[in-house]
């Protein structure tokens, strides 16, 4: 498992193992309210999340962004296609996907995620390889907070 998410071509990948059973880790990835404790500051969807739910991730002093769940396999894998400027609407030039995927290991949860979809993204190869490094650099910050809040 990695420490840091690195950046493999046109895709970040980070693996951690969760102290949380994996019950606990698929609600934090799939609750809305869970979602806006660890990922963003806050996390706004109609409903219950499924398939094709949309939604908005916001963060103070950085914006909201349009999110759209593409792939739910219950306690397994969740992905979401996620704009990568501020925006309330998904093109396809410039959003990428997060997918999950999630492993019992014990009383703990194996957690990989892989952000893909940076090489579609309008502005040249230097915007791209900005934007990577950004996603990259948050993933660790987020899935460190993912970990506080299943401590807690």
């Amino acid at each position: 498992m990695s420490d840091r998410a690195v950046i493999k071509g046109h895709t970040i990948h980070r693996t951690i193992r969760l102290e949380a059973p994996l019950d606990r880790v698929w609600a934090a990835l799939t609750e809305a309210e869970l979602l806006g404790q660890w990922f963003s500051d806050s996390a706004t969807f109609e409903g219950t999340i499924a398939v094709g739910s949309t939604g908005v991730f916001a963060w103070e002093g950085h914006g909201e962004f349009a999110v759209v769940f593409e792939e739910l396999e219950p306690k397994s894998v969740a992905a979401w296609r996620w704009a990568g400027e501020p925006s309330l609407e998904l093109k396809d030039d410039d959003s990428t996907t997060a997918r999950f995927t999630l492993e019992a290991d014990g009383d703990a949860t194996v957690l990989t995620v892989v952000e893909s979809g940076f090489e579609k993204i309008a502005g040249g190869t230097a915007h791209r390889r900005r934007r990577l490094e950004d996603n990259r650099s948050g993933w660790d910050i987020e899935l460190d907070e993912l970990a506080d809040l299943l401590d807690s």
